[in-house]
């Protein structure tokens, strides 16, 4: 989790795109109906959905960091609802295989972009003029 915050913390900041939160923050879809993910980042302006509760609404992104024990309900029960939810893009990283899972609801991707340590992860949320380019081994934290 600290590589995946360093990479993306500075780039967020420099460009005052919003906010990351990492986790443990309680993701509010409906009462009694919630989520707690690794990390989550609300642009700029969205910051009414933050209450005492938790953030209550969907977040830009979301991201879960996997373990063998977590990487099915992160892959199925969790990915179906932040889709369902409208969340617009969603991340699944997994330490272990090097890789970052990425899955842009919003341009309504039915599979994930599987992105392996030799490749490179552009974001590029709302309201910034540049993506972010950072190379999976530095999210991962995998050499």
């Amino acid at each position: 989790m600290i590589a995946l915050i360093r990479s993306l913390d500075p780039y967020v900041r420099a460009h005052g795109l919003g906010e990351l939160l990492p986790g443990p923050v309680d993701v509010i879809f409906a009462e009694g109906d919630y989520l707690e993910p690794d990390l989550i980042f609300l642009r700029r302006g969205r910051d009414e959905i933050v209450t005492d509760r938790g953030v209550e609404g969907p977040p830009d992104l979301v991201v879960e960091i996997i373990s063998p024990s977590t990487a099915a309900r992160d892959r199925g029960i969790k990915r179906d609802r932040y889709r369902r939810y409208g969340v617009p893009e969603y991340w699944v990283v997994d330490p272990d295989r090097g890789t970052v899972d990425v899955w842009d609801f919003a341009a309504g991707a039915e599979e994930a972009r599987v992105l392996g340590p030799g490749a490179t992860l552009e974001w590029k949320p709302v309201g910034a003029a540049r993506a972010l380019e950072v190379e999976v081994r530095d999210v991962t934290g995998r050499p």
